[in-house]
């Protein structure tokens, strides 16, 4: 597995109504999302780039509920688990992204 780290930059995980700030970054085979608190639970996530379905942009929410930006994706994996993350350069995160589907 590589370690090179291709890309990384501040993201926030939503799960419903929970969030949890963090690292996301990618490496040639896998994306790793690190919370900076571990406490909530949120993380921290891995997976290989490979097991990635789809890539699009969604919408970050409060509350679960209210759409706060348009600056999110969402990741489906092949096993249904589904990630979405707030994160600037959503455009550019799917575009590097796409390229494992």
């Amino acid at each position: 597995m590589s370690t090179n780290i291709i890309k990384s930059s501040v993201a926030t995980v939503q799960v419903g109504v929970a969030k949890a700030d963090g690292k996301l970054l990618l490496t040639e085979s896998v994306v790793i999302f690190e919370p900076y608190n571990q406490q909530f639970g949120l993380g921290p996530y891995q997976f290989k780039r490979n097991e990635i379905t789809s890539v699009t942009k969604c919408l970050g929410k409060g509350g679960g509920i209210l759409p706060i930006t348009t600056d999110a994706i969402r990741i489906t994996l092949s096993s249904g688990q589904v990630y979405e993350l707030i994160i600037s350069d959503p455009e550019q995160w799917i575009s590097e992204l796409s390229e494992a589907v």
